[in-house]
């Protein structure tokens, strides 16, 4: 109806809109024919709109649609995309995926911004952590990460695998069964 009354009050027949008329919660627009314009109006019936009271001090959850990202740090996303290897037992109730990152940015960054708390897998749903993390060195320096998530439920294993899907989709990912 928004659309329809911002139409009219656009076109030079708007001038001879009336106002709406009400009967039976049935809300009527009447346009007239005008000598500026060759529309030859008709009527429209649409159902009464209802306006519902807004409630003061409703708190519900906003739910945004995140980019499903991986941090080491709290608030510091991984830019370096891992390999991921995926387990999971004969009756398919626990498995576990190794997360494996060559050079990641968390390296660059840990000095200024703090210390690897946890690996932290973000995504639309919530927050997937594990505090399993291993730091490789090579010569003194941090060469790579490891990180080990555990899924000891069938539904954690689908929550894991909704988050992979989004992360590999959006950064291109592909699995490959061996």
């Amino acid at each position: 109806m928004a659309t329809l009354h911002s139409l009219a009050l656009a076109s030079p027949v708007s001038h001879h809109l009336q106002q709406p008329r009400s009967s039976l919660g049935i809300v009527s627009w009447f346009v007239h024919r005008s000598a500026l314009s060759s529309f030859s109006g008709q009527s429209l019936r649409m159902p009464r709109l209802r306006l519902v009271p807004v409630r003061r001090n409703c708190h519900r959850p906003v739910t945004m649609m995140a980019k499903p990202k991986i941090q080491f740090i709290q608030g510091t996303d991984e830019q370096t995309i891992p390999d991921v290897r995926l387990t999971k037992s004969r009756d398919g109730t626990n498995g576990m995926a190794i997360f494996r990152f060559e050079q990641p940015s968390v390296f660059d960054s840990s000095g200024e911004v703090g210390d690897i708390t946890g690996f932290y897998m973000i995504d639309e749903e919530g927050v997937l952590q594990s505090v399993d993390v291993n730091a490789k060195f090579v010569n003194g320096k941090p060469a790579g990460i490891e990180a080990k998530y555990i899924m000891r439920t069938p539904r954690e294993w689908d929550r894991f695998m909704r988050f992979m899907e989004r992360y590999s989709n959006e950064n291109g990912l592909q699995f490959i069964k061996k």
